[in-house]
């Protein structure tokens, strides 16, 4: 009786064990094939975002907490459609733009994400140095010029699986937001109903931070990034030339997808965290004007502790090590294919001399405007009201891209995906005039 008992567990023991064997195998799959998706997503959340987030929860509490669930799926569909045109066409946004349309809408497009990314690494640079300057009590403009360098060197002299190593590590700082949300203690019923129920208000103010909500998420640097890193993932596969990277295989496109929903799940959840936090401290407090990275983060201090307020620097930091390289990245990889120059943080300094000069003039640029005394946490909220305005044309652009069979063969937008970019437009362009119009 006992020899046929174990006879029967035997076979029960090794189903088992291949199930989860199975399962470890198909995970470490997932996550080794996290990329371009995955920084994109983190980068989103660079200091820009994370000051308009707090601007949002100290200013309205849980009332913007809606918008999480509203730009989900928005920024997801717009991120997959670039990531389709870099797979497809082996070429970057910009470069589509130069051979298939004409040259008036290149620069105009180029034109636009220069603007918006000089403004944000200026913001972003001021972000990153105040709360250095809140860790150590070193004055913040010395920060300025150390952390430019840093992230020049960086993207000058490391490779791309280098630089994509590091960036995915980096991803692990934004759950500081997480972890200082659950410090703040929130009343979690009322952060369920503000999140389920929008209380959609016409103030002027309102309008703005939920342009700049959209603006930080629904960003114009990440557009040229994301096709840029799907050909740099390609050339680093030993795919030099645009005749070898044309196509995708439906394989290809589902880990893009998986690799894109992914990061745009994380950046999503951290931007909730961070809404949720302020919102739990700095608007209960009454403390609902938020005009330094100083006043942000030490108004948490007393109200959720020094682990909140630590974390919520510490972060702060991380994120701009990773959103300030590819907003530089960006805005070189669109005007150097624009130009049809030679470009890619995977080449030598010597052999892309015009890439990198864009590089270090994005860079010299921001750090200049930093330096011309403007407020750093107001300019990290007009930097997102910015992407705000701007994106909605660029992303008229990418749905005529992404329909275009010269550019796309038989991977056009589907019905879902032509929806939602639909949609994005709709929703970015609506807050976009309505603002506006509230102003004048």
């Amino acid at each position: 009786m006992k020899e046929n008992d174990e006879a029967k567990i035997l076979p029960t023991q090794v189903a088992i064990e291949r199930r989860g064997l199975k399962l470890l195998s198909s995970a470490r799959y997932f996550f080794r094939n996290l990329g371009p998706g995955l920084i994109t997503g983190a980068a989103d959340d660079d200091p820009s975002g994370i000051s308009t987030y707090s601007t949002a929860g100290a200013s309205f509490g849980y009332g913007m907490l809606w918008t999480a669930l509203l730009s989900l799926p928005l920024m997801t569909a717009v991120q997959l459609m670039c990531a389709r045109i870099g797979l497809v066409s082996g070429r970057g946004l910009a470069s589509v733009l130069r051979r298939f349309y004409p040259r008036s809408l290149l620069w105009f497009a180029c034109s636009l994400v220069f603007i918006a990314n000089t403004v944000n690494i200026a913001a972003d640079l001021g972000g990153m140095a105040e709360a250095a300057e809140l860790l150590t009590g070193l004055p913040s403009f010395i920060f300025v010029p150390i952390f430019t360098a840093i992230i020049l060197l960086l993207l000058i002299f490391a490779s791309y699986r280098n630089i994509a190593r590091i960036f995915k590590w980096l991803t692990l700082v934004l759950f500081a937001y997480v972890g200082s949300a659950f410090l703040a203690h929130p009343q979690w019923s009322e952060v369920i109903r503000a999140t389920l129920l929008p209380k959609i208000s016409l103030d002027s103010g309102y309008l703005m931070t939920l342009v700049a909500i959209l603006g930080t998420t629904i960003s114009p640097y990440l557009f040229f990034w994301q096709a840029a890193e799907e050909v740099e993932e390609e050339k680093s596969m030993g795919r030099k030339t645009v005749g070898q990277r044309m196509g995708a295989s439906r394989k290809e496109l589902k880990d893009a997808r998986n690799d894109v929903v992914f990061g745009m799940s994380i950046s999503v959840i951290v931007f909730y965290f961070i809404i949720l936090t302020t919102g739990a401290t700095l608007y209960k407090a009454g403390l609902r004007d938020i005009q330094t990275a100083r006043e942000a983060a030490e108004a948490l201090r007393p109200l959720a502790g020094d682990a909140a307020y630590i974390l919520f620097a510490v972060g702060l930091i991380g994120t701009g090590f990773l959103g300030v390289p590819v907003l530089a990245g960006s805005a070189a990889y669109a005007i150097s294919e624009a130009g049809a120059w030679r470009s890619g943080i995977n080449e030598k300094p010597r052999m892309a001399k015009k890439f990198y000069s864009v590089v270090a003039f994005s860079m010299f640029a921001g750090m200049a405007l930093e330096y011309s005394g403007v407020n750093a946490i107001k300019m990290l909220f007009t930097a997102a009201v910015v992407n705000g305005l701007l994106a909605p044309p660029l992303l008229v652009i990418i749905m005529m891209i992404s329909n275009n069979p010269k550019v796309m063969g038989e991977h056009v937008n589907g019905r879902m995906l032509n929806l939602l970019g639909a949609l994005a437009i709709l929703v970015m362009g609506g807050a976009a005039i309505a603002t506006l119009i509230s102003f004048i």
